[in-house]
C-alpha cells in the first residue's frame, strides 16, 4: 500500500471510539518504576507552582535540554522508551530543571493523569508518522491513549515533516473536543509551517538543512 496522501477516511470513527472508552492498558513495570522514581520531585515542583512540561518521545533529549533552557522556571520531563537514546554522552550536561525517564509514553501519561498532574506545555516532536494508510492506529492520534492528552492539558506542540500527519492530528483534536467538551473554546488547533532558529532535535536540523518544510500543530487543551 502506498503512502497516505490525505486525511484517513476512518479518522473520526477511530478517535470517537477512543473517547468513548477508558484507557485500561496494563502499565509496564519499567514505566511504573520510572514514574515512582520521579513522582515525589514532580509533585513537589507542582506544589511550588512551578510549571510542568513534558517532552514526549524525546529521543536523545536534545530537545529536552533546549526546552529547559528556554523555560528555566519550569520542570521539564523528557520521556523516551529507549535507554540507548537517553544515554547519549551530551545528556550529562543537562540543565538542572530536567528529568529524563525511560518509559513508555502512553503508560507514563496514564500514571500522570491518575496522579492529577497538569501540564503547562507538552511537546511531541517528530514521531514516526507511519505513512501507510493501514498504520493509522500506530499514530498518536489513532492510539487509544490519545484522550490522555486532553486530561494532561497544557499547550500541545506537535511537529513533523509530513503535512498529512500534522493536519490529521489537528483534526483529531477537533474530534476529541466534540467528544469531550470541557469548555466552550473559540479557537481551533492551528497548523502552520515553522522555521525554527534553533533546531530542537537532530531530525529537525536534518530536515531544515535538506530544505524540507516543517509543520506544527499547536493547541491549548
Amino acid at each position: 500500500m502506498d503512502a497516505q496522501n490525505s486525511i484517513h477516511k476512518n479518522l473520526e470513527q477511530l478517535v470517537t471510539k477512543h473517547f468513548s472508552t477508558d484507557y485500561q492498558k496494563p502499565i509496564a513495570q519499567h514505566t511504573q518504576d520510572a514514574f515512582d522514581a520521579v513522582k515525589q520531585q514532580v509533585s513537589t515542583s507542582l506544589a511550588g507552582d512551578h510549571p510542568l512540561i513534558f517532552d514526549s518521545c524525546c529521543g536523545t533529549a536534545m530537545s529536552t535540554g533546549i526546552i529547559a533552557q528556554q523555560n528555566s522556571h519550569a520542570l521539564v520531563v523528557g520521556i523516551d522508551r529507549s535507554a540507548a537514546r537517553l544515554s547519549k554522552e551530551y545528556n550529562k550536561s543537562m540543565p538542572k530543571n530536567v528529568l529524563l525517564v525511560q518509559a513508555e509514553c502512553s503508560d507514563f501519561w496514564s500514571l500522570a493523569v491518575a496522579e492529577g498532574w497538569k501540564l503547562d506545555k507538552h511537546f511531541i516532536l517528530y514521531p514516526n508518522p507511519y505513512p501507510k494508510s493501514k498504520h493509522l492506529k500506530r499514530r498518536w492520534h489513532g492510539h487509544p491513549a490519545f484522550p490522555l492528552l486532553f486530561s494532561l492539558g497544557g499547550s500541545l506542540i506537535l511537529r513533523s515533516n509530513w503535512s498529512v500527519y500534522v493536519e490529521e492530528f489537528c483534526m483529531a483534536l477537533e474530534f476529541g473536543l466534540k467528544s469531550r467538551p470541557v469548555e466552550k473554546l473559540n479557537q481551533k488547533p492551528i497548523m502552520k509551517v515553522v522555521e525554527p532558529k534553533t533546531p530542537l532535535t537532530l531530525f529537525e536540523k536534518k530536515y531544515q538543512e535538506s530544505g524540507q518544510s516543517l509543520y506544527q500543530c499547536e493547541f491549548r487543551l
